[in-house]
C-alpha cells in the first residue's frame, strides 16, 4: 500500500518534518504534485535545509526518493537543491529518481508567470512566480516538454518551438525582460539532470508494490489550495489532495493506505485569498513572531489566525484522512485564551460547510474559547504529561472532526513529536 502525508490547510503545515519523521519506516518516498513552490523544512544534525522538489526522505540512507510525474520540475532549482543536499555528505545520485513523464518548467514559464501576475493589479493571487501555473497549463494544453524528452535529439528544436509560442503570449503582456541568462542556466541544469536516474515512474512504483515495499507519498502545499476543492481562484495549479497520488504517481485507488493529514494548532496563509479566521491584532502578531511564520520558499510573512474546524473537517472529508498530526502546538504556549472556529455565519445563517466561493462572501467565524495552557511544552515527550488545558483543546478538535490527533509537534526538532497513542 501507498501511505500518504499531506497538508490540510493552506500549506506550510510543517509536512517536511513529519515526512522526515515517518520516512524511516518506508522504502520509498515519492512526491506526487506541485513544484519548487514547496518549502519543506528539515533539520539534519541541528542544521536547517529547505527542500523544494526532492522528497523529504533523501536523508534516510535506506530509502529511494522519486519525483513523480504529477510534479512540474525546475531543473535549475533541482541542481541547486542537490548541491545543498550533497553539502550534508549525502550521495543523492544513489537514491534520487525522476519519472520520465514529469513536466519541465521552462524559463519562459517563469516569465509568463510574472507577466500574468503583474497584469492582475490588485487582484493578484499571490503566485510564487516559479512558472508552475504556466507549466501545468502547457501540460493540460498538450504542449509541455517532459523529463524523458531531454534524451531526445530533437529536444532543442522542440524547446525553440514552444519558446516562440510563449514569446507571442509575452508580447501580448508587453513583457520584454531578457531571459537569456535564465536559459543558459536552464540548459546547464539539463546536463546535470541527464546524469540522474530517469525512470518510468509508474512501473517503478507498481513493481515496488508487487514486491511488498513500503511507499510514502509526500504532498506539497495544502488541501485548501487544491485546484478543484480549494479557495478558487486563490489556489495552486495541481491536485493537492489524496486522489492526486493516483494520477501523480500512476497507482490505482485501491493502493492508497493510511492518509495522514497535517494541520497546525492554529492557521496560516500566504498570499491573497479568503481566510475567515485571520487575526489582525497582537495575538496574530505573537503567533507570527513565535512561529517564525515567514515562507520557507519566498520569505513572505504569513497571515495568521485561529484554527478553522470548518475548513479542517472539509479537508478531512475530501482526503479520507485516517489520522492527524498537529504541528507548532508550542507556538500557542504564551496565549492565555485560545479560540477555535467551529462554524461560519454567512448572511445571518450558521453553517459547517465550506461555501462555493469564499472570496465572494462575508464570512463571520463562530468561535469557542479555551483557556490557554500558558506553559512551556517544548521539553515534554509524554502525551499524558501535556497540560490539561492543552488536552482539552485537542480532545475538542478530535470530537468535532471525528478524526484523532495521533501526533503533536512541540518544536522544530525531528524528535519533538509526541505520540498520543
Amino acid at each position: 500500500m501507498v501511505d500518504v502525508i499531506l497538508g490540510l490547510q493552506w500549506g506550510d503545515e510543517g509536512k517536511g518534518k513529519v515526512v522526515d519523521y515517518f520516512a524511516s519506516h518506508y522504502d520509498i518516498v515519492a512526491r506526487f504534485q506541485g513544484g519548487p513552490n514547496a518549502g519543506h523544512t528539515i533539520y539534519v544534525n541541528d542544521k536547517k535545509i529547505v527542500l523544494h522538489q526532492v522528497p523529504s526522505g533523501i536523508f534516510k540512507p535506506h530509502s529511494q526518493n522519486l519525483i513523480g510525474n504529477g510534479v512540474v520540475l525546475d531543473a535549475v532549482s533541482l541542481k541547486e537543491e542537490c548541491e545543498a543536499i550533497a553539502s550534508f555528505g549525502v550521495d543523492f545520485r544513489k537514491s534520487l529518481l525522476i519519472s520520465d513523464r514529469t513536466h519541465l518548467i521552462l524559463p519562459t514559464h517563469k516569465a509568463l508567470d510574472k507577466a500574468s501576475e503583474l497584469s492582475k493589479g490588485n487582484e493578484k493571487i499571490g503566485s510564487t512566480l516559479k512558472g508552475i501555473g504556466p507549466a501545468y497549463m502547457d501540460k493540460t494544453g498538450r504542449n509541455g516538454l517532459r523529463v524523458g524528452d531531454i534524451r531526445n535529439k530533437n529536444f532543442v528544436s522542440n524547446y525553440i518551438r514552444l519558446r516562440l509560442k510563449h514569446q507571442k503570449l509575452l508580447d501580448n503582456f508587453s513583457f520584454n525582460e531578457d531571459i537569456s541568462a535564465e536559459e543558459e542556466k536552464f540548459f546547464e541544469a539539463l546536463e546535470f539532470m541527464r546524469s540522474l536516474e530517469i525512470v518510468s515512474g509508474e512501473y517503478f512504483i507498481n513493481d515496488a508494490l508487487s514486491k511488498g515495499k513500503k511507499i510514502l507519498a509526500e504532498g506539497a502545499q495544502g488541501s485548501m489550495l487544491d485546484i478543484d476543492f480549494g479557495t478558487f481562484p486563490y489556489v495552486t495549479s495541481s491536485t493537492t489532495i489524496a486522489s492526486g497520488v493516483c494520477n501523480g504517481l500512476g497507482i490505482a485507488p485501491n493502493k492508497i493506505g493510511t492518509v495522514t493529514g497535517v494541520t497546525k494548532a492554529y492557521c496560516t496563509r500566504v498570499g491573497g485569498g479568503p481566510f475567515p479566521t485571520e487575526l489582525h491584532d497582537e495575538d496574530g502578531e505573537l503567533i507570527r513572531k513565535k512561529g517564525n511564520e515567514f515562507g520557507a520558499t519566498t520569505g513572505r510573512p504569513r497571515r495568521c489566525g485561529w484554527i478553522d474546524l470548518v475548513a479542517l473537517d472539509y479537508a478531512c472529508m475530501i482526503n479520507g484522512v485516517s489520522q492527524l498530526v498537529m504541528t507548532k502546538a508550542d507556538v500557542l504556549d504564551d496565549l492565555p485564551v485560545l479560540k477555535v472556529c467551529e462554524s461560519y455565519k454567512i448572511g445571518g445563517k450558521e453553517t459547517r460547510q465550506v461555501p462555493f466561493q469564499m472570496d465572494k462572501l462575508t464570512i463571520d467565524p463562530v468561535y469557542k474559547s479555551f483557556k490557554g495552557w500558558t506553559s512551556d511544552i517544548s521539553q515534554i515527550n509524554d502525551y499524558k504529561k501535556l497540560p490539561p488545558e492543552m488536552l482539552s483543546y485537542i480532545d475538542y478538535i478530535n470530537k468535532k472532526l471525528g478524526v484523532q490527533v495521533k501526533f503533536i509537534s512541540n518544536g522544530p526538532g525531528t524528535e519533538q513529536l509526541i505520540s498520543a497513542s
